[in-house]
């Protein structure tokens, strides 16, 4: 038994677009012209953009339809994402996905994201070649913490589940990697608030410690 393939989460691990969609659904607000307090946008955190839409709608009676909400929500997340300064890869993350992929790693993105939006971090950040495959939640009948795409990450694989490990930031995903018996580091940043890592199997704050050498007694 030994490390042949590493699942990467996206969000919270790989980029952290939390800030652009919290700009993005701000900017949103202040053109729909309703006051959205921060107790309700909190309570938004992790729901589909659908889920929002129709929240917003029914609490300030709007006459847009979700479809034109989601519209304008997306062209300011756009905006943001190829225009934001600070907007960046999570700190240490290029090194180890570029470490893993020479020492012959098979790397799969599993993440709840769109393929639109996989495919426009994976373009801007030129991820692309080191990645065997890319799964969206989007797709799946299943979500987090349903294990589903982990178990079809590890079938891309082509690897036994116990030659693999998952990389996550939050509670949805360390569930769904546990309910799927795979080996899964919690990637903990000053920015995670809120999560469960008590079914994770190891919790790091630095990317240099899921390096092969220093994680190869798990495996």
């Amino acid at each position: 038994m030994s490390l042949k393939a590493v699942l990467f989460d996206m969000d919270g691990v790989i980029v952290d677009t939390e800030p652009l969609h919290r700009k993005a659904y701000f900017k949103t607000f202040n053109q729909l012209g309703i006051e959205v307090s921060e107790e309700l946008y909190t309570s938004f955190t992790g729901a589909s953009t659908k889920k929002v839409c129709d929240t917003l709608i029914d609490r300030f009676n709007l006459s847009e339809t979700f479809e034109d909400i989601a519209l304008i929500k997306r062209a300011h997340f756009k905006d943001y994402f190829y225009n934001d300064e600070e907007f960046d890869l999570i700190p240490g993350v290029r090194a180890l996905i570029q470490h893993y992929y020479e020492n012959g790693i098979t790397l799969i993105l599993a993440s709840s994201a769109t393929m639109t939006t996989i495919n426009m971090v994976f373009e801007k950040f030129e991820l692309e070649k080191y990645f065997n495959g890319k799964i969206s939640g989007a797709d799946l009948k299943e979500s987090k913490p349903h294990p589903e795409i982990f178990i079809k990450a590890t079938g891309m694989a082509n690897e036994p589940i116990e030659n693999c490990m998952v990389i996550e930031d939050s509670t949805n995903g360390i569930l769904a990697a546990h309910r799927a018996n795979i080996f899964c580091a919690a990637y903990k940043s000053e920015h995670t608030h809120n999560q469960d890592y008590s079914l994770a199997n190891m919790v790091v704050s630095d990317y240099s410690e899921l390096e092969i050498d220093k994680i190869s007694k798990y495996f």
